[in-house]
């Protein structure tokens, strides 16, 4: 078997019709976990539709309408392999709530696909004022997604032609500096996501193209290392290896919490940041309860210990269900416990608000597993949204375009962290009339004070009611 391939996850971003579809479906049919068979069946249903040009975007479609369908479809379908990494697409956007989904998603991305398109006015809509390029960009670097590959698709459209490879190029770069890349880490691969070039081995269609080089840190050090390659599977190959949060304290939001007979009470939910192990004394955030691990498992396994990434169930004692919910954050009563969130001040970026937002506005927040109104009650500070600088103090509303500090204060007991401490729990998406109307990142918490000192520890009292 050899040693397991290190686990990296990605989100394909990009304009409306760059290709997105097409382009993730060649790398998911050629490296992935779909077998010939299904291959063939997408293959001969898209061409009885007359939908043959569309095959790889097919296999995608079909994927996104059996998830949306609530279809629990083989996650192995959305991973593919590169010679170094196993990649797991976390979102394709064409998802409803693609944004929500990045922000309170069930995985960090490590990297961001970029996917332009070349084609004649294609590569200028997408990057105009309204094209998506920019906002998926900002948001990508906003929450924390700090590797990206860009891929310069369509490459057919504009006869492969070098020019338009390096105009685009050029203004690629720019761009993304604005927003806080640096260009000279990311690689940037002409392909044909439809025709294969340069995806996966290098194009005969364009001699002129050499391949990439970036330079990239190396981690903890100023020194830098040069990086190189020629198709987007090797630029996916070129992204520096996550470092997975095991050395924090323990943040373990809840999904569910389940009561099984036997057992007792097993709450469930992903490990964010540390580790959780049988015999640990946890503590619930907001509510305060604590209580001892018991056992903890995954996929009807016993562990010794839950990593990052792992979504565990674990049987705690003394705890009903009544006591904890969804959106509770467990930690380690004896290592920076979490706590309620008296109020919290956060970086926010207005979307897609049809109004102005003022103080009062009152929106209800996605945060990790939470979902909790909660009150703009201050509007510290209008930013630039490519600088961060501030350009009005104190300003009477905000509106779509704008970036701002605000104050927030949860309307029901609420828990979450400062974006650089724990960053799982520190972005959430605004939701109002059924979108995605903000996104925001939490600068700093405020948290109440603890009941008693030294209550962790002590066999569960049952929650306060607010």
């Amino acid at each position: 078997m050899g040693k397991e391939k290190t686990h990296i996850n990605v989100v394909v971003i990009g304009h409306v019709d760059s290709g997105k579809s097409t382009t993730t479906g060649h790398l998911i049919f050629k490296c992935g976990g779909i077998d010939k068979r299904a291959i063939e069946k997408f293959e001969k249903e898209a061409n009885e539709m007359g939908k043959g040009s569309f095959k790889y975007a097919w296999v995608l479609d079909k994927l996104k309408a059996e998830r949306e369908r609530g279809i629990t479809i083989d996650i192995a379908l959305w991973k593919f392999d590169t010679p170094k990494y196993n990649v797991t697409v976390i979102d394709a956007p064409g998802h409803r709530d693609f944004i929500k989904n990045m922000i309170t998603g069930t995985s960090q991305a490590d990297c961001a696909i970029l996917i332009i398109a070349s084609g004649p006015g294609e590569f200028e809509a997408g990057i105009s004022k309204d094209g998506q390029t920019n906002e998926h960009a900002l948001l990508a670097y906003t929450l924390g997604v700090k590797q990206m590959v860009v891929a310069i698709n369509k490459m057919d459209t504009c006869d492969w032609s070098e020019s338009r490879f390096n105009e685009i190029k050029g203004e690629v770069g720019k761009f993304i500096k604005k927003v806080g890349y640096n260009p000279e880490s990311i690689a940037m691969v002409p392909i044909s996501g439809w025709h294969g070039d340069n995806m996966m081995e290098k194009s005969t269609k364009m001699p002129w193209y050499q391949g990439f080089q970036v330079q990239r840190l190396v981690p903890g050090t100023k020194e830098s290392v040069t990086k190189k390659g020629v198709t987007l599977l090797d630029a996916i190959d070129c992204i520096d290896p996550p470092s997975r949060p095991t050395e924090k304290p323990l943040r373990l939001p809840l999904q569910d919490v389940y009561k099984i007979g036997g057992i007792g009470t097993v709450p469930v939910g992903r490990v964010e940041t540390g580790i959780i192990r049988p015999g640990m004394v946890v503590s619930f955030a907001p509510s305060g309860v604590s209580t001892e691990v018991k056992s903890v498992e995954m996929h009807h396994e016993s562990l010794t210990e839950g990593l990052p990434g792992d979504n565990v169930g674990f049987n705690v004692k003394n705890v009903t269900v009544k006591d904890i919910r969804r959106g509770n954050v467990a930690s380690d009563s004896k290592n920076d416990p979490a706590r309620e969130s008296a109020s919290f001040t956060a970086q926010v970026i207005i979307m897609n608000h049809p109004g102005e937002i003022v103080a009062g506005y009152t929106p209800v927040l996605d945060c990790h597993t939470a979902h909790i109104a909660c009150k703009f009650v201050e509007l510290n500070d209008k930013l630039d949204r490519r600088t961060g600088k501030s350009v009005e103090i104190n300003p009477k509303s905000v509106k779509s375009g704008d970036a701002a500090i605000v104050k927030l204060v949860p309307t029901k007991p609420m828990c979450v962290e400062s974006f650089t401490e724990y960053p799982p729990l520190g972005r959430f998406a605004v939701r109002d009339m059924k979108q995605t109307v903000a996104v925001g990142v939490v600068k700093a918490v405020e948290k109440t004070d603890p009941k008693k000192p030294g209550a962790a520890g002590k066999a569960a009292a049952p929650a306060k009611k607010k």
